[in-house]
């Protein structure tokens, strides 16, 4: 008699970050020169299977005339974060194209504030894949007030 085959384990929390860590680093940072401009500080702090976390000190390059992170910034963390929660989802290495964008901009934060991001999977499908990404200020090592809300469709299909 032949041995059944073990199933697969899903993969650990450790293996989906360092899945989503390989392509920020390997595939989107390097291709991307508005990701790699923005975003080179940008640290993934934990991930499990479909969402994404991560923090972003603020410098002078993040923030608009007024001080207050700048509006096309959070737009290309919601774009980033939004891809790597589906790249967390199913350890796919292709994030998507965006298809739609909703950006709500709800507080601010300065150079020098510390967000934290958190990017989940809605839903992946067999061509769209839905994303919800929150941009929180960080206050005494903590999350504090919501900065920004967005949610993100990308065409997924292989």
């Amino acid at each position: 008699m032949a041995a059944e085959p073990s199933p697969s384990l899903p993969p650990s929390n450790d293996e989906i970050l360092a899945h989503a860590n390989k392509v920020f680093t390997t595939r989107l940072l390097p291709k991307s020169p508005i990701y790699n401009f923005l975003l080179t500080p940008l640290e993934l702090i934990s991930a499990t299977k479909g969402t994404v976390v991560a923090r972003l000190p603020l410098t002078d390059v993040h923030v608009n005339s007024k001080g207050g992170i700048h509006g096309s910034t959070s737009a290309t963390i919601v774009d980033l974060i939004g891809g790597l929660a589906i790249a967390a989802y199913d350890l796919r290495d292709s994030t998507g194209v965006s298809v739609d964008i909703h950006i709500t901009y709800v507080s601010s934060a300065k150079v020098g504030d510390i967000i934290e991001i958190v990017g989940s999977v809605d839903k992946v499908g067999g061509t769209l894949a839905y994303t919800s990404v929150t941009i929180w200020k960080v206050v005494d090592g903590q999350r504090g007030p919501v900065v920004v809300k967005g949610s993100h469709t990308k065409y997924v299909r292989i």
